[in-house]
């Protein structure tokens, strides 16, 4: 059953830009049996209700195959056994994120099984994951296979959806609860960090402009992860500030930076090495020399786009958390 199963992931990987409409298989049998302890078995077999339809986990996951790094976050965060991931940083030799701290125990066994955007499917297949996690936003396209190699759970985004994703996880490894004291964790310190500014700057206010190397910056709306981390942490948006309720950001070209203006305007660029890194600096100077930024009255912060953009998870929201309590001068409260 395996061989069949690997034979068509090799035609579907040949193919990824068809996937959405490649024939799927039978569902592949397991070729080892293990008997859990009862108090493991708990509430399973479960049946989760996701955007793909529906999902029965057999038995409390124990390896755990994460295809966005926001779930590779949620996994390390819960204590998974996380067997593969996808590589989502641009140092193949330091795959995860310095804001997760120490995690070379955590993930000493773990296999790269590609990039976001093309994970190999006969890598997941040959870890025999009994969960494979990822987001439709993502991977819509690869469901129909991932579903047959292993119980698969998918959410409809990652970035609007980040705390809610980490109880999505919890359920699935039977973990819901502790998920969900971790989140409300993350949100009592947020608050209490944010107090501690707004006494300290009672009319303190935020924006995060962000350079890709486009025709125009990035404006980081209340959608976004920052405008969730800022919301929780009660720091508002500058009144009557260019937002979006579906977007997570709003384009300003450079005429119009000023509208990016706040008390703390946060500046970042996504600047991996390369061409599209390359493209980025060019995009930040040339906004930056223009006599418009200089009329900027806020403070200019540079922040790491790594922990205030990308990170998506509750590990990159302590990160920022610290780092604007660092900044300002106020107990971090540190987790």
């Amino acid at each position: 059953m395996k061989t069949r199963i690997l034979k068509q992931l090799s035609a579907a990987t040949a193919g990824l830009a068809l996937l959405a409409t490649a024939a799927c298989a039978s569902p592949a049998a397991s070729s080892e049996s293990t008997t859990p302890a009862a108090s493991e078995t708990a509430g399973y077999p479960l049946t989760m209700e996701h955007t793909m339809g529906s999902t029965t986990i057999e038995t409390v996951p124990k390896r755990v195959v994460a295809l966005d790094p926001s779930y590779i976050d949620a996994a390390l965060l819960l204590g998974a056994d996380l067997v593969g991931y996808v590589q989502y940083r641009q140092d193949p030799k330091a795959p995860f994120a310095p804001y997760l701290g120490d995690v070379a125990d955590a993930t000493k066994d773990s296999v790269n099984v590609g990039t976001m955007a093309e994970p190999n499917l006969e890598k997941i297949l040959e870890l025999e994951p009994d969960l494979i996690v990822s987001a439709k936003v993502r991977h819509e396209a690869l469901y129909p296979h991932l579903s047959k190699i292993a119980p698969t759970i998918f959410s409809v985004s990652t970035g609007p959806t980040w705390k809610e994703n980490v109880v999505f996880l919890g359920e699935a490894l039977g973990k819901k609860a502790k998920a969900e004291e971790l989140v409300k964790a993350y949100e009592e310190r947020a608050q209490k960090v944010g107090a501690a500014i707004l006494a300290k700057k009672p009319e303190a206010t935020y924006s995060l402009i962000r350079f890709t190397g486009g025709d125009t910056a990035r404006l980081y709306s209340s959608k976004s992860f920052i405008g969730e981390i800022m919301a929780d942490m009660r720091i508002p948006r500058p009144k009557d500030a260019p937002d979006s309720k579906e977007e997570i950001f709003v384009p300003l070209s450079a005429e119009q930076i000023l509208q990016g203006d706040a008390g703390l305007v946060m500046v970042s660029a996504f600047t991996p090495a390369g061409e599209e890194g390359d493209k980025a600096r060019a995009q930040q100077e040339k906004f930056q020399s223009n006599p418009l930024w200089k009329r900027l009255k806020g403070e200019v912060l540079p922040v790491d786009d790594a922990t205030f953009l990308a990170s998506v998870s509750i590990q990159g929201a302590h990160a920022v958390i610290t780092d604007l309590a660092k900044h300002f001068g106020v107990d971090p409260h540190l987790p």
